[in-house]
């Protein structure tokens, strides 16, 4: 297994989540669920040990394909949040990229720090063209985010998304593997 330092002053990590860690997921869940649900639906499915684990896995099968993959924030150890390739496309060369977090894992620039890795994971190792982040219009600090790190916003799609018996307004946030390059936001940088 490995781990990938998200700040050099907090101990946080960013790691696969696999379904073997199932009970941990399903115990972040729950304390997120304010986060989560009113954006995430998967989140929403996952309300006991074996929907739990059914979502891990269902991420592990798609990482084994090369379309889809699921990681974990740590901070001091607990499971506070997670990054995923929502979408892996090798053959168009495109990603989407998603996040969540529990309260205990906000405003430590975490989110960002776990991004940056996988936008360097998916157009510089892999070699993409392009990373997308799709947001509610009405989920600020998912926006902010996508912001921060240098994404451009093409637009929004109306009414794209129904959850939670509202359609949702989505922005279209994305990174070329061109911008990427350049950018100041690439770890080590």
């Amino acid at each position: 297994m490995y781990a990938i330092p998200l700040s050099a002053t907090l101990d946080a990590e960013l790691r696969p989540l696999e379904p073997w860690q199932a009970p941990e997921f399903l115990a972040h869940i729950d304390r997120a669920r304010a986060n989560t649900d009113p954006w995430i639906p998967w989140a929403s499915g996952s309300t006991d040990l074996d929907s739990a684990r059914a979502t891990l896995q269902g991420y592990a099968d798609k990482q084994a394909a090369d379309t889809r993959r699921i990681f974990g924030i740590w901070l001091d150890g607990t499971l506070v949040g997670g990054v995923m390739f929502v979408s892996f496309d090798t053959r168009l060369g495109n990603c989407e990229i998603g996040v969540w977090t529990e309260a205990a894992g906000q405003g430590h620039g975490l989110v960002t720090a776990a991004v940056r890795h996988l936008l360097e994971y998916a157009l510089v190792e892999r070699g993409l063209q392009r990373a997308e982040w799709l947001s509610s219009t009405l989920n600020a600090r998912s926006g902010a985010v996508a912001k921060r790190l240098g994404m451009s916003l093409d637009g929004v799609l109306r009414s794209y998304f129904p959850h939670n018996g509202i359609r949702h307004d989505k922005e279209v946030w994305s990174m070329l593997a061109s911008e990427w390059a350049d950018s100041e936001q690439r770890p080590g940088r």
